[in-house]
């Protein structure tokens, strides 16, 4: 296995000893310049934070958190995906369909997922949100014109997102909405 994805995996007992020495302080809060740190959960063995190399793929995420649980159902995913700093990646389980966001903006729902069904994870098909007006955030899922307005009236006051993940910070998304939005937008 390789070292950069020791996040997830369980440490080894020499390692354990030496995690608190030279490990840690060199290894603070934050992304290496030459690694992504993405968010694996859903029907993983050990969801949770990974950290691989820039340029990874979605089933090396995957096999990062363990692999895939018996029940998950990666048929719904593009495991040769890009993976992006920053990103969550939902693995489904079978008989269980991605959230209603999960499709790319635009998308019919259908094949879609974390990263939509052609495996573009950046510009195709997601609404950036430091741009987008609110017509455009109002198409996304669930948001609709008051939740688009307060989006943008966040970004007015507070600057532009630096991370997707702020939205949480918009009055009127939490956790569940956050994740359904995850996959259809991008800073």
């Amino acid at each position: 296995m390789s070292a950069e994805a020791t996040d997830v995996q369980a440490p080894e007992p020499e390692s354990e000893s030496m995690a608190g020495t030279d490990e840690s302080p060199g290894k603070a809060e934050g992304e290496t310049p030459g690694n992504v740190i993405v968010h694996v959960a859903g029907a993983v063995r050990r969801a949770g934070i990974v950290e691989l190399p820039r340029g990874s793929r979605l089933h090396e995420a995957i096999e990062a958190a363990g692999g895939s649980a018996p029940d998950a159902d990666s048929d719904q995913l593009n495991l040769a995906a890009v993976l992006e700093d920053g990103q969550k990646v939902l693995v489904p389980r079978k008989g269980e369909t991605l959230p209603s966001g999960a499709a790319p903006a635009g998308g019919t729902g259908g094949g879609g997922g974390p990263l939509g069904p052609d495996g573009s994870s950046a510009a195709a098909g997601k609404i950036n949100i430091n741009t987008a007006g609110v017509e455009q955030l109002a198409t996304l899922p669930r948001v609709g014109p008051v939740l688009a307005q307060r989006i943008v009236e966040w970004r007015g006051q507070h600057g532009k997102f630096q991370r997707v993940e702020e939205l949480d910070a918009v009055d009127g998304v939490g956790p569940k909405m956050l994740a359904a939005l995850l996959p259809l937008v991008r800073v």
